[in-house]
């Protein structure tokens, strides 16, 4: 099987342990010892019952799920050298992976957030806009980074975004995100003539002068969480979700 599947060191180490542990069960289930398994004896009664036993052992189901899925490979490579007949365990269905409750910052920690950029720098200022941003619109990472200067409406609190199947929306930003891009824009302008790029219309610009990467947002956003020790992993989605929390808790 390594050579087949070109896998590493640690990924035949796993599969190992997976099978060993498979054969450990069959064989005390069947009352014989690990060499004395036989091909009668995995069935898909015996499989079911072993996924039964990791759950009970309070393995989760994202293991047993991949513990399945090596079995389903040693048996498929069995069938394919003539082992085994037939495929015993096709049919056994893989455990549902329990649905992780997509994770939001609290009050405390957006705040930390939002207040972490250096805003006595030009890069701060910007920063502190695209976060602000993020956090007062929900919006996308890449919805952001295609905002152009005429999207944005400063003075009624505003922004035109074009998302999925290039559908038009007016989203409010209100009045943080309002102040810090007003705070920016004079810093964009000398970019623009730093970089002699006047034409271009992206809101939010790199050091060159051109559209910024969403690439970038997150590298942005990753700086600020280890700058603020936030014990998590902070995405863009992260901070939509936090917009969707905080503003059904009247936020």
């Amino acid at each position: 099987m390594q050579v087949e599947k070109n896998a590493s060191e640690m990924t035949i180490i796993s599969y190992r342990t997976d099978l060993i542990q498979f054969f450990d069960f069959i064989s005390d289930k069947n009352s014989v010892s690990p060499d004395d398994v036989t091909e009668e004896m995995v069935t898909h009664k015996s499989v079911r019952e072993y996924l039964s036993y990791l759950q009970n052992r309070g393995f989760s189901r994202s293991t047993m799920a991949r513990k399945l899925a090596t079995l389903r490979s040693f048996v498929r490579y069995l069938c394919r050298e003539g082992v085994l007949q037939g495929n015993p365990i096709a049919a056994v269905s893989t455990p549902k992976q329990e649905k992780k409750l997509p994770r939001f910052l609290y009050p405390l920690e957006i705040e930390l957030l939002l207040d972490a950029p250096d805003i006595s720098k030009s890069g701060g200022i910007r920063n502190k806009a695209i976060l602000e941003l993020l956090y007062a619109t929900g919006i996308r990472v890449s919805e952001l980074v295609t905002l152009d200067i005429q999207n944005v409406d400063t003075e009624e609190g505003y922004v035109k975004v074009t998302g999925k199947g290039n559908k038009e929306r007016i989203v409010p930003m209100g009045k943080n995100a309002s102040l810090s891009l007003k705070m920016y824009y004079p810093m964009r302008t000398k970019d623009l003539r730093k970089a002699s790029n006047d034409d271009e219309p992206a809101v939010f610009l790199n050091k060159f002068g051109q559209r910024l990467t969403a690439r970038s947002v997150r590298n942005i956003i990753n700086k600020y969480v280890q700058q603020v020790a936030l014990n998590q992993k902070v995405s863009p989605h992260t901070l939509r979700h936090t917009f969707a929390t905080h503003l059904l808790n009247g936020g």
